[in-house]
């Protein structure tokens, strides 16, 4: 079986308020690129990397006048695509869903959201105390992870979050003092999100269930200023130790074991006042231990680095045509 994650940018924007495609030269939310060409490279993307189940970050937005089940489920039909079906969990108000695409043929999949004492429900609030102040600070997930069971048709049953941390950026900052401050601030609620995702992760790794965690954690070691503050990135908290109860990911693993040394890398981001791009290892899939022994392979759909995809041009351009991140597939026997 193959499983994928993919953030795909703005998919919103390719859809009218009917969830229909619009399929023409009108410019994306993608810098140069046109809605009729984001659309045509991501299908490309998704045909190319052929998974049985794809986690869609920054799906197309739910509200009640807007479907995104029934907006994927369109692009799928259009597109002749096998992960016909589409589900979601808790909406959220940022266009930006987490929705899962999956061949119905493969495995049937339920939103299947948990609650225990220590971290509620990813829809509702989570106590902590963010600046050790002796007092509880109320988080909310501004985008829910959505949990759901998994079963193949040979009945193995399984576990799967998705996710899309976000720490927001400095908004209203009139100086850079301001900056840092919100910054700090937003960082804290970050990591306090990583907590309460780990505490669930956890609670599934206790019960022995088969579990993988995948998505955007838009953080990871050594990318901003702000981790030696912390002292961990979301990536770290939401891992665990080695050992007892962590979860594996090997490009993740690479990235903390070689701070000097060249990482993987899952998006590419212009900087328009430097004239560059940055790249970043922000998209992962880890697995639990019990998934781990299965020889797992993880493959980054990197159009520079891996060599299948610099290789195929068609498929190297719809990379970088379709999105400023790049899917990432996990390859398991289940």
């Amino acid at each position: 079986m193959r499983i994928a994650t993919y953030n795909v940018e703005w998919f919103a924007n390719l859809f009218d308020d009917d969830d229909s495609l619009v399929l023409d030269e009108s410019w994306s939310s993608r810098r140069d690129v046109t809605k009729s060409q984001q659309a045509q490279a991501v299908a490309t993307g998704l045909k190319q990397v052929d998974a049985d189940a794809v986690l869609i970050v920054e799906a197309p937005d739910q509200n009640s006048k807007r479907s995104s089940v029934a907006a994927l489920e369109g692009f799928a039909a259009h597109f002749g695509l096998r992960i016909t079906d589409a589900i979601i969990g808790f909406s959220n108000d940022t266009q930006q869903e987490l929705a899962l695409l999956y061949d119905p043929a493969v495995l049937t999949a339920r939103h299947d959201p948990q609650a225990s004492l220590d971290a509620p429900r990813f829809d509702q609030e989570f106590a902590i105390d963010l600046d050790v102040d002796e007092r509880s600070d109320m988080v909310r997930f501004s985008k829910p992870p959505l949990e759901l069971s998994l079963t193949t048709k040979a009945g193995f049953v399984l576990r799967l979050i998705g996710v899309h941390l976000k720490s927001k950026a400095p908004h209203g900052a009139r100086n850079r003092d301001e900056v840092m401050r919100i910054s700090i601030a937003n960082r804290r609620k970050q990591l306090a999100q990583a907590i309460w995702l780990r505490r669930r992760i956890v609670q599934h790794l206790k019960a022995d269930e088969p579990l993988i965690v995948l998505g955007d954690l838009n953080d990871g070691p050594g990318l901003d200023e702000y981790e030696n503050l912390f002292g961990r990135s979301s990536v770290e908290i939401v891992m665990g130790e080695q050992g007892v109860d962590c979860l594996t990911d090997p490009h993740a693993r690479q990235a903390l074991g070689q701070r000097l040394a060249a990482r993987p890398t899952t998006s590419r981001f212009y900087l328009r006042h430097e004239g560059r791009y940055l790249q970043a290892l922000l998209d992962y899939i880890m697995v639990s231990q019990e998934l781990a022994a299965r020889d797992p392979k993880w493959c980054i759909w990197h159009p520079f680095d891996d060599h299948s995809c610099w290789a195929d041009a068609s498929l190297r351009e719809a990379l970088l045509t379709a999105s400023d991140h790049f899917p990432v597939s996990l390859d398991i026997e289940l």
